[in-house]
């Protein structure tokens, strides 16, 4: 992806395995292929995963936009409702952003399988605040 400050995950949702697509002002696309640390006892893609990938694919499109205005984002809320299960495969996101203020980005995500089926849907709120020192360090650190 040229011209992002992203070119992948890091940190734990590169541990996980989310795969960015699209990292955007408007919109954003990851996909995660299932392994079976993702899994729950009962065969299912665990719901924190879902809730990670919507959370992650957010707190970096907003982070790709707002980084070169000196702001960084992170997540404020996140509230993922599952509709389907996922047992194998690969997890599809589409994060559409909804809201873009002075503090906060509102995104909802549609998490499908590979069929296009919805199976989750969040609502993610990213913070936005002015970047600190620390968050320099940190950067440097994530954008490797």
């Amino acid at each position: 992806m040229p011209d992002l400050p992203f070119s992948s995950s890091s940190g734990f949702d590169a541990f996980y395995g989310l795969e960015f697509l699209e990292l955007g002002p408007e919109r954003a696309r990851g996909q995660l292929l299932v392994r079976p640390e993702h899994l729950q006892p009962f065969g299912l893609v665990h719901g924190g995963v879902y809730a990670a990938m919507a959370e992650g694919l957010t707190s970096f499109s907003t982070a790709s936009v707002m980084l070169e205005r000196g702001f960084a984002a992170s997540g404020l809320s996140n509230h993922t409702s599952f509709l389907r299960p996922i047992t194998a495969g690969t997890v599809h996101a589409l994060a559409t952003r909804r809201h873009a203020g002075r503090t906060t980005w509102v995104w909802e995500v549609e998490l499908a399988d590979d069929a296009d089926r919805l199976c989750a849907i969040s609502r993610v709120t990213i913070a936005v605040r002015p970047l600190g020192p620390d968050d320099a360090r940190a950067l440097a650190d994530a954008t490797v």
